[in-house]
């Protein structure tokens, strides 16, 4: 009970493989930019076509891959991108027509989710906030529970009906997302501490590029349910 993230399990890293060298951190981070700029080339992309069936074919298909790179973390130098790049295709297609709705409304979410990101480092570098088992143990069931609402009102929505909480402006709609929105920003620090602990194990090379999936993963999640709450704050 780690992290949430299922792409930053323990045993994800536990695949020794015999790549030469070790990962580091600051190859961790320069390969999570790399995938950040890989995703924001599909997000253009996705936001100049325009096509929400291939923004959703994009997020699928993210999606499987996400999962085929869990059980696989040594073909993350070559599948990551690719992730990144059907991610962007996703992100850029939702926000373009978030953007048609509340003009504004992407550039916002990200700078809020840029600032989440900040917040949580500096959080996390000087101690603030660190990944004891007790903050552990609260942020994975907090998020699990979260997983549980959301495929309980997926199952909803396939019979015409949804929770009002998830999509309607309410008091009770907007405070749930801000609740949504701190449990993954919350992920962040579990995600900083694996990264840190996994360099400090000596883990293979190749795990530099399978963080920086990892992080894109939660980063991603940050910006979608920014979206979602200032869509929420505009409607009130």
């Amino acid at each position: 009970m780690e992290s949430n993230n299922p792409a930053l399990r323990r045993n994800a890293f536990s695949f020794a493989g015999e790549e030469t060298g070790s990962m580091t951190l600051s190859g961790a981070i320069n390969k999570s930019g790399i995938l950040f700029l890989i995703m924001m080339a599909g997000a253009y992309v996705g936001w100049n076509l325009e096509n929400m069936m291939l923004g959703l074919i994009g997020a699928l298909a993210a999606f499987g891959i996400s999962f085929f790179l869990i059980r696989s973390p040594q073909r993350a130098p070559t599948i990551a991108p690719i992730y990144a790049a059907l991610d962007g295709l996703f992100i850029g297609t939702i926000s373009v027509f978030a953007e048609a709705r509340l003009p504004g409304i992407a550039a916002n979410a990200m700078t809020l989710t840029f600032g989440i990101l900040g917040v949580m480092l500096a959080c996390y570098r000087m101690g603030i906030l660190r990944a004891t088992p007790q903050f552990t143990r609260v942020v994975v069931f907090a998020t699990i529970g979260i997983a549980i609402v959301y495929l309980a009102n997926f199952v909803m929505s396939l019979f015409g009906a949804q929770m009002a909480m998830i999509n309607q402006a309410s008091p009770v709609g907007i405070a749930f997302s801000l609740i949504i929105a701190g449990v993954a920003s919350l992920n962040l620090i579990l995600d900083f501490d694996l990264f840190e602990r996994q360099t400090a194990a000596g883990a293979p090379k190749y795990m530099e590029w399978y963080c920086g999936f990892a992080l894109l993963v939660t980063i991603v999640w940050i910006y979608v349910e920014m979206l979602r709450l200032l869509s929420k704050l505009n409607r009130r």
